[in-house]
């Protein structure tokens, strides 16, 4: 019996059922989240049966919490400033391209000699 040593290839079962987890994994949005954590923070429940009831893992909770708890400290100790979204960046990217573009016409016409 031959051994080979490096990467095994995964039945194509598996590989079809890792497309499905990944394709069919819930999305949460931002209010669904809070409302999540805001039931944790009322304590009628503990996390855990919180968690079983909404279908997340414990660790996901608590990430969210820190991350909610951190971005409200930043909020409360005066912070406002806040990464861009995407949108924004490609926004303000074709922006200053055009920008760019106008200086260099204008550039080029006053360096152009005048016709008397």
């Amino acid at each position: 019996m031959k051994q080979t040593s490096g990467p095994t290839k995964k039945a194509p079962g598996e590989a079809v059922l890792k497309d499905i987890r990944r394709v069919t994994r819930r999305q949460i949005g931002a209010e669904e989240k809070i409302r999540i954590l805001l039931d944790g923070l009322r304590g009628e429940e503990s996390i855990a049966e919180l968690c079983r009831r909404e279908g997340i893992s414990s660790s996901m909770y608590y990430g969210w919490s820190k991350k909610f708890m951190k971005a409200g400290k930043k909020r409360l100790a005066g912070d406002t400033g806040r990464a861009a979204t995407s949108d924004e960046v490609k926004e303000q990217r074709g922006e200053a391209g055009a920008v760019r573009e106008l200086a260099a016409d204008l550039i080029l016409e006053y360096r152009q000699p005048k016709e008397t």
